[in-house]
């Protein structure tokens, strides 16, 4: 594993969706300065069971009187994607698919446009998002965010930077992570299709996080509806 860089020494603005990546992430930063976490909600299917999740991962260690209050934005994508867009309907691709599949275009353009407006209101200049090693969307690089962080700099003339800590870590890292920071890692949702605060079993991003779990050689404690696809064919 990558070493982490220490925890940002001035106020940071974490965009934590509730997903495992996030909400680590979110532990790690509020280990240093102040801590905002933001959640932008676009109007996917998923996003009432993460809203849900965060809240109690908020409410509890070890973030729980660490962090600052929940900031919740409104930024509907609704109206750019197709009526039978799989994310808006709540059907993700099929388990073994790769995470191409799953892009949502201009979805970190529109976040961190989002939250910058939010933290230059407050005299935030860092932004925090959780893309992992691996990633292989266009909105995910280096590149896209040093060159973000410029545009948003220009066009709010305030300084703004856009850092990705986890970039060199793949999710058994963050898992791992979590765990040695105290992070209930079960109480996370990373999951297209969740139901009742369980996680389907059965979408790519349930894959990605059994296998991690795997890799990682802690015990997955999350609960899922339906077991491995592959556990059925064998």
């Amino acid at each position: 594993m990558s070493a982490l860089p220490d925890p940002p020494c001035t106020d940071t603005c974490v965009l934590c969706s509730g997903g495992l990546d996030s909400v680590v992430l979110l532990a790690w930063a509020a280990g240093g300065a102040p801590v905002h976490p933001v959640y932008v909600r676009a109007g996917l299917a998923w996003e009432p069971q993460e809203l849900l999740a965060l809240g109690q991962i908020l409410d509890a260690p070890p973030l729980a009187g660490r962090v600052r209050p929940l900031t919740l934005l409104d930024l509907d994508v609704r109206d750019l994607y197709p009526p039978g867009h799989w994310a808006v309907r709540g059907q993700p691709p099929a388990y073994d698919t790769p995470d191409e599949d799953v892009f949502l275009p201009g979805r970190n353009v529109l976040l961190l446009a989002k939250a910058a407006v939010l933290a230059i209101s407050r005299g935030v200049g860092t932004l925090a998002i959780g893309p992992l090693a691996g990633n292989p969307f266009p909105d995910a690089t280096p590149e896209f965010f040093d060159a973000m962080g410029r545009a948003l700099s220009l066009g709010l003339a305030h300084g703004v930077q856009v850092v990705a800590p986890f970039a060199m870590l793949h999710k058994a890292d963050v898992i791992r992570v979590g765990a040695a920071l105290g992070v209930p890692l079960e109480r996370t949702l990373s999951c297209m299709n969740p139901r009742d605060g369980m996680h389907c079993g059965l979408c790519s991003k349930c894959r990605e996080r059994r296998d991690a779990f795997a890799e990682a050689g802690i015990e997955d404690r999350t609960r899922y509806r339906s077991p491995s696809p592959r556990t059925s064919r064998s």
